[in-house]
């Protein structure tokens, strides 16, 4: 009596109604998500590309331990769903060919990296989509409180973008601390891309300097207008690459999964084609699809993912430096890397520096030499494999005679197996014997059952059949041919670590006119605000530069012996047109004029550049998406020609060749 009169109370009867409203419904994909999580981290299979998510997602969203677990197992779980019946397809379809099912199951490895991205770079662009509407909600606030801080803090409590949001507040507690300047550096650091960098950064020039009107209009706001322009071309470009992009790694991937319906069509339409699909020759048609396939698809990513907003998601301590930490793997490996002060050794540098590798010298020494070691043995089994395809595909295939027009019947087809059954048996006597003889054959046969009612001349077509079947089988082994034929392919993968370096570097050269235009960007937001020097615009520079990180960095380690030395160096190092032509701005605003006046081109010529921005960015999808395109189909030119055509009309020609020679025989 005493309880149930104190659950009638009132504050009890609050809490009740509180508890109800707050509850979550029977079935919640968010604790779904949250336990999914727990469950993939503690699974080996899933615990890596767990951790690679994360590293993605806590970066946009800071300080929000529940949402990322969301996102990272909701990622996984979609990534998963779309994996496990992919997997269950190439079972069932390669479930006759050993070798390539394993090989394409490796393969999925990859596939699951690209669904991960994907998915990832969705919540990147959704929150670039969000700064658009927050700059222009900042706008409107700044107008109300006249300070930079309060606006922020004001817009950052909306809660229709939550990312956003979240970085705001970042940038607001960043901007109220103590020390403001050590805490933006370390925001560098982690900020998910080069557009809130420049928010934060002008944002605490602003509220360090204050702000003042240049045409009319507020600086502040007009930097931030600036941004917004940045991002809405960004975003644009985005778009058109994904759109470029969007089917051309699935286009690469294909082929892989018609290997086997071409074969099975090929052989139960053209019987005549059964000994090329069948055996060796088809077999390493297959095998050079798969590599030209994984080439083309590494190298559509590489393409796709070359931009310079891409977020590094290499873990602190890789697979790389933990087996170079390996004591006789160190030993082993500190053999070929090549000593310091030598040409190769600047060479690989620069050329890691200009593909903006995060890999070090030993990692890419490491790979070199697994990737070396893999290949050889992996080359060497594979031969093996084919000669063992060879050898029973010669002690399985029905021994007749094939025509064009079609299939053996019943009757012939048991006929052609009992035949084959008994060449098996002299096939196996004979086995290793490479001097045998025909004639030795002849006599076998003749003290044989299967041969006790047949003529001189019968024996002799069928020791002579067995003879070709036997010299077939003994020449198929492994070869010096085929070791040295291993060796070359160790080689060519030893190399490959660094042709792929030469491939991002050369693509990131196509880049360059779209980072000097951001360079221009940046001078404008600073070259008016009061107190700015060259020394602050380099280190603004250094801090968004990518591709001309290099000689930047050098030159602001350098400024202090001597500005105009230290430029004009940089100038040296460098060979693009566009990007001498800020650093000689800069020279003459070290000595001559102000820098307002020295970069005055940049503001009077704003809508040249922007729209000069478009144009280069339409030439760069074109170009990547040309190149893609090529790369991207190469595999399918590949199956249709190499697999299906050139077989056919090859074998089909040889086949009638015989035949005509044959019938001209007989007559």
């Amino acid at each position: 009596m005493a309880l149930s009169k104190k659950m009638k109370a009132s504050d009890t009867m609050q809490i009740k109604q509180l508890r109800e409203g707050t509850k979550e419904k029977s079935f919640s994909w968010e604790i779904i998500y949250q336990k999914l999580y727990t469950k993939y981290l503690k699974s080996p299979l899933t615990k890596r590309y767990l951790f690679k998510i994360r590293r993605r997602l806590e970066i946009i969203n800071i300080d929000d331990e529940y949402l990322t677990r969301k996102q990272t197992s909701e990622i996984l779980t979609k990534a998963l769903a779309i994996i496990i019946p992919v997997t269950i397809i190439i079972i069932f379809i390669t479930k006759s060919n050993s070798l390539l099912m394993a090989i394409m199951l490796i393969f999925e490895l990859f596939i699951i990296d690209t669904l991960v991205d994907g998915m990832v770079d969705k919540i990147d662009n959704k929150l670039l989509v969000q700064q658009i509407d927050f700059f222009a909600e900042i706008r409107h606030a700044y107008h109300e409180f006249n300070m930079v801080e309060e606006a922020i803090y004001q817009v950052a409590q909306g809660d229709s973008a939550p990312e956003m949001s979240r970085q705001a507040e970042k940038i607001y507690e960043i901007l109220i601390s103590n020390d403001p300047e050590s805490e933006l550096e370390k925001y560098y650091d982690i900020a998910p891309n080069s557009y809130l960098k420049e928010f934060a950064g002008i944002s605490y020039l602003t509220k360090e300097f204050g702000d003042r009107t240049v045409d009319k209009t507020s600086l502040y706001l007009k930097n931030l207008n600036n941004i917004s322009q940045e991002m809405q071309l960004e975003i644009l470009k985005r778009d058109k690459l994904d759109y470029v992009f969007q089917s051309l790694s699935v286009i690469s991937i294909l082929p892989l999964l018609a290997l086997e319906p071409i074969k099975n069509w090929a052989v139960s339409q053209f019987s005549f084609t059964k000994a090329f699909y069948y055996g060796k020759n088809g077999m390493v048609v297959q095998l050079l699809i798969v590599i030209l396939t994984f080439v083309c698809y590494i190298l559509t990513r590489k393409l796709k993912d070359n931009g310079s907003t891409v977020i590094n998601t290499k873990p602190e301590h890789p697979w790389e430096e933990k087996l170079y930490n390996i004591s006789i793997v160190k030993k082993v490996v500190d053999l070929f890397i090549p000593k310091d002060g030598t040409k190769e050794r600047r060479k690989l540098k620069n050329l890691i520096k200009d593909a903006a590798s995060k890999d070090k010298i030993e990692w890419i020494y490491v790979k070199r030499l697994l990737l070396t070691v893999v290949t050889f043995f992996a080359s060497l089994i594979i031969f093996a494999q084919l000669h063992k395809i060879e050898i029973n595909y010669i002690y399985t295939e029905p021994t007749t005679t094939y025509d064009i027009v079609g299939e053996m019947s019943g009757k012939q087809l048991k006929k052609a197996e009992e035949l084959t059954e008994s060449d098996n048996k002299f096939l196996d006597k004979f086995k290793g014997k490479t001097d045998t003889t025909q004639e030795e054959i002849e006599k076998a046969m003749k003290k044989s059952k299967d041969y006790e009612n047949s003529t001189d001349e019968e024996i002799e077509t069928a020791a002579e059949r067995v003879l070709e079947k036997l010299r077939k089988i003994n020449s198929e082994y492994l070869s010096w041919f085929e070791m040295i034929l291993a060796m070359v392919f160790a080689i060519i993968a030893y190399n490959l670590p660094v042709w792929l370096l030469f491939f991002q570097a050369k693509m990131r050269t196509m880049e360059m006119e779209n980072e000097v235009m951001q360079f221009q960007t940046i001078i404008l937001m600073l070259m008016r605000i009061e107190r700015v020097n060259v020394e602050m615009i380099l280190e603004w520079l250094e801090r968004y530069s990518n591709i001309f990180r290099e000689p930047i960095t050098r030159c602001v380690n350098n400024y202090e012996s001597g500005p105009w030395e230290a430029l004009e160096e940089m100038k040296d190092e460098v060979n693009y047109k566009e990007f001498i032509r800020l650093v000689e701005s800069m020279q003459a605003a070290v000595e001559k004029i102000p820098i307002a006046e020295a970069f005055d081109e940049l503001d009077s010529e704003r809508e040249y550049y922007q729209e000069r921005r478009k144009e280069s960015n339409n030439r760069l999808i074109s170009k990547k998406g040309m190149i893609g395109k090529v790369i991207g189909f190469a595999p399918m030119v590949g199956l249709f020609v190499g697999y299906l055509i050139v077989p056919l009309v090859f074998i089909g020609l040889t086949s009638m060749t015989s035949s005509f020679n044959s019938m001209s025989s007989m007559a």
